[in-house]
């Protein structure tokens, strides 16, 4: 059965209705524009950092060679066997994002992510071209004209320029930067450079300029994933409705005293960046910026009221300030089971990565044996076992390493193409060595089916050394 032709539809998608944040001052704001003044500055200023790194690598103080599939940070340096550290930092990462939802909501998202610092970047930007809220409206409701034209290419022409320049510190992280800054002015650059600057100047100018506030509600996955952070004492944005309701513009109209301290002057929603009504309650698409914040206690200073009436607050305390009680403590907000859960496991794990970091060796070495065949018989009886020995040197300079064993048996060895038991190792290199071990003829290890040893490789210029256990195959006799 069809329905009637002029039965309402359910749409799944909604079109974008364009949002235009009005401009707004207070605490929250300026919080925002030097929170967002320090992690542009980091971004873009980081890859320049020098720091010395010897004649073998660049000197740079943050870089991800992929080449040499190794990350440096300042004077650390994680190695591929050693990604279990960037593993861990993943983890803290994801915990740390747990326990400041469960604590204050999306204070992430609000703040810190990527998408409203750009985004919060680029409305300055067009506030600057094409002048503030009322200004943008009525340009956009305006026909296509010279003027509109010339302010909207102007407008353009600067965001690419900041996608732009935000792909080009991107690629400064992964090699040289002042190198790869001459290769890319001069196109000496590889190819996958200038790709992924296109290609990141391409979604920052599309993400931060058109799409905004569409990301976070639909390409985002954290606003449903934060439902199961926070809880009735997650401390987050609301708008006191006891204290607002009913809310009323007339004040001077019979029956004002009966209204709430709201005047209803949509000042919270025209300076919101996600277009929503924080009156409406909690929402997926609020971000808990506090700009909303910022406008109701301006207005409130007008009108004369005190201010928080939209607020950071927790819904445990709805029901004490309706009685006209002070709310809980922020600390007995915060610290509660959950948040000392997060807590203990993001400080266990962080301790964890220290510890590991201070005790990791700066040559280690990893032990292959040739079983193919498992052993040979050579001419004289003598029984002879086969290793690839893969030394890994840490260090900033050539490192000459010896090469022995210990074992119970009586255990001989050598190294293929080299007269002793010392081997070179180049700066920041990996080398395979191939090792033969011998047993003489009539030997324990020789009649034995297995021997037990363990290789060591000691760095004749210091004390750092590392070892890994195997097996010698006799005939087993």
């Amino acid at each position: 059965m069809s329905a009637p032709e002029n039965a309402p539809q359910d749409v799944l998608y909604a079109a974008r209705e364009p949002i235009f944040p009005r401009r707004v001052k207070g605490a929250f704001r300026t919080m925002k524009w030097w929170l967002m003044a320090v992690m542009l500055g980091i971004y873009y200023v980081t890859p320049w950092i020098r720091w010395d790194r010897g004649p073998t690598l660049p000197d740079q103080a943050v870089l991800l060679d992929l080449q040499g599939r190794r990350f440096f940070f300042f004077w650390i340096e994680i190695w591929p066997h050693e990604f279990y550290f960037v593993a861990g930092l993943l983890v803290m990462a994801g915990l740390g994002l747990f326990l400041f939802t469960s604590a204050l909501g999306r204070v992430w998202c609000g703040y810190a992510c990527p998408q409203t610092v750009w985004t919060d970047l680029f409305i300055l930007v067009e506030r600057w071209v094409e002048g503030d809220r009322n200004n943008r409206i009525r340009l956009f409701r305006q026909k296509w004209d010279l003027q509109k034209a010339r302010l909207r290419l102007t407008k353009w022409v600067l965001w690419f320029l900041i996608g732009l320049a935000t792909g080009g510190a991107w690629v400064f992280y992964f090699a040289d930067a002042p190198t790869l800054l001459r290769d890319l002015v001069t196109g000496q650059a590889a190819a996958v450079a200038y790709a992924t600057m296109g290609i990141l100047a391409f979604t920052t100018f599309l993400f931060g300029g058109f799409a905004r506030e569409q990301i976070c509600i639909y390409a985002c996955p954290w606003p449903r994933i934060q439902a199961a952070m926070m809880d009735e004492d997650t401390i987050t944005i609301g708008y006191r409705s006891w204290r607002g309701e009913p809310r009323g513009k007339h004040r001077k109209a019979d029956g004002a005293d009966q209204l709430g301290d709201c005047i209803d002057c949509m000042a919270c929603v025209n300076v919101c960046p996600m277009g929503i009504d924080i009156r409406d309650g909690q929402q997926l698409a609020c971000i808990t910026c506090g700009l909303c914040i910022d406008a109701c206690n301006d207005v409130m200073d007008k009108v004369g009221k005190p201010r928080g009436l939209i607020g950071y607050m927790a819904l445990t305390d709805e029901g004490r300030e309706r009685a006209g009680q002070p709310p809980k403590s922020v600390w007995k907000h915060i610290f509660r089971p959950r948040t000392i859960l997060y807590t203990v496991l993001w400080s266990g794990i962080g301790v964890g990565l220290i510890v590991a970091l201070f005790m990791r060796q700066p040559v280690s070495v990893s032990v292959a044996p040739v079983r193919n065949p498992v052993y040979v018989t050579l001419s004289d009886g003598t029984i002879r076992n086969t290793y690839d020995i893969r030394i890994r040197n840490q260090e900033h300079s050539d490192r000459p390493f010896r090469i022995s064993l210990l074992s119970d048996a009586d255990l001989k060895i050598s190294l293929e193409g080299l007269p002793g038991d010392v081997v070179t190792v180049a700066a920041d290199e990996t080398k395979l060595q191939r090792v033969y071990v011998t047993a003489a003829p009539g030997s324990s290890a020789a009649r034995a089916e297995r021997t037990h040893l363990r290789f060591w490789v000691e760095d004749t210029q210091s004390t750092n050394r590392a070892s890994e256990d195997t097996i010698f195959f006799g005939k087993g006799k």
